[in-house]
């Protein structure tokens, strides 16, 4: 499976001079990357080999494709190609235009019968302006689903911002998504490269109680989006808690923009992590070990026009059904 990562952020926050730098590493070597027009991230100087009309080989050794139409068919394409071994690739990284909504374009991956068999979601990758984001921030739905559909944020332009406002818009940014990782685009690009997968899920710290509990915050409901936070000491069985999770996204995964978790499974000792968008799921993760604190299950939940009230009293239902089913 070839991981695809999206990039995505608004109109002006840097993403196609950060994908220059990007093109330029050695990490991206077998990396198909896929671009509106060749000519808006300058690639005719890297350019060794055009393999058709859409598709060129870089001296880098990096794939890159111009998309003509849709995203499948580029993938399809590009994948074609790989098949009858014209080019290959370990990773494929698409651009989207300012303006998009990054959902859709993940959902192609999960709905396409013959693209889910040969790609997998890679994680988000959101390119966030120093200077301008508090204010799109504010006005544009589009900036705002782009941030909270992030696993990684790259800030760009942070030379040209007040240490205040850069605070200040972390802030915002921890608000609208708790659990991204936020880098900046001084990092080197190395950093930047190695951080395009999503991994295991950060999670922020929850407050401690007694016992089974939850623990939910509404914020930032003037932009449309809600962060909610579940956790239970109570360990929970994998199959039954897949079923859950199932059934929550069939039913409202439109409205979840991303979740996160590391479970607490019955009959093991090591976590297990769990993420997604909407209603596309990563493959779980067995953790090497524990994370500081107490080993509880615990997720976080972003959502759009969702109450989380639903969402709690559903989980509260799913562990009832599991301690009666132990007790019979």
């Amino acid at each position: 499976m070839i991981p695809v990562t999206l990039l995505t952020g608004f109109l002006g926050s840097g993403k196609t001079t950060l994908l220059q730098r990007l093109l330029t590493d050695p990490g991206m070597a077998r990396a198909a990357v896929l671009i509106n027009e060749f000519g808006e991230v300058g690639l005719d100087h890297h350019l060794l080999d055009r393999i058709d009309e859409n598709v060129v080989l870089m001296k880098s050794g990096c794939i890159c494709c111009t998309v003509r139409g849709e995203v499948a068919d580029a993938l399809l394409n590009l994948q074609g190609m790989r098949t009858r071994g014209e080019i290959d690739f370990d990773r494929v990284v698409i651009e989207t235009t300012g303006l998009a909504d990054p959902y859709p374009v993940l959902q192609t991956l999960r709905a396409h019968p013959v693209l889910r068999s040969h790609f997998e979601n890679g994680g988000v990758l959101t390119t966030v302006d120093a200077v301008n984001a508090a204010r799109q921030v504010e006005n544009r739905a589009e900036a705002v689903r782009q941030i909270a559909a992030a696993d990684r944020i790259v800030l760009t332009k942070t030379d040209l911002a007040q240490e205040e406002d850069i605070a200040a818009l972390c802030a915002t940014l921890s608000r609208v998504n708790p659990s991204a990782r936020v880098l900046t685009s001084m990092d080197p690009t190395d950093a930047i490269v190695s951080h395009l997968d999503p991994g295991v899920p950060t999670l922020p710290e929850v407050e401690e109680t007694q016992g089974n509990h939850h623990h939910h915050h509404h914020l930032n409901e003037d932009l449309g989006v809600v962060t909610f936070s579940l956790t239970v000491k109570e360990s929970v069985d994998w199959t039954e808690f897949g079923i859950w999770l199932t059934l929550l996204l069939h039913r409202h995964g439109d409205r979840i923009f991303r979740f996160k978790g590391i479970l607490a499974i019955a009959g093991e000792d090591r976590p297990v992590a769990v993420h997604g968008v909407q209603h596309l799921v990563h493959a779980p993760v067995h953790m090497k070990h524990w994370p500081e604190g107490p080993r509880t299950s615990r997720m976080v939940f972003i959502l759009e026009g969702l109450d989380p009230e639903r969402i709690r009293r559903s989980f509260a239902a799913f562990m009832r059904l599991k301690s009666v089913k132990a007790v019979a």
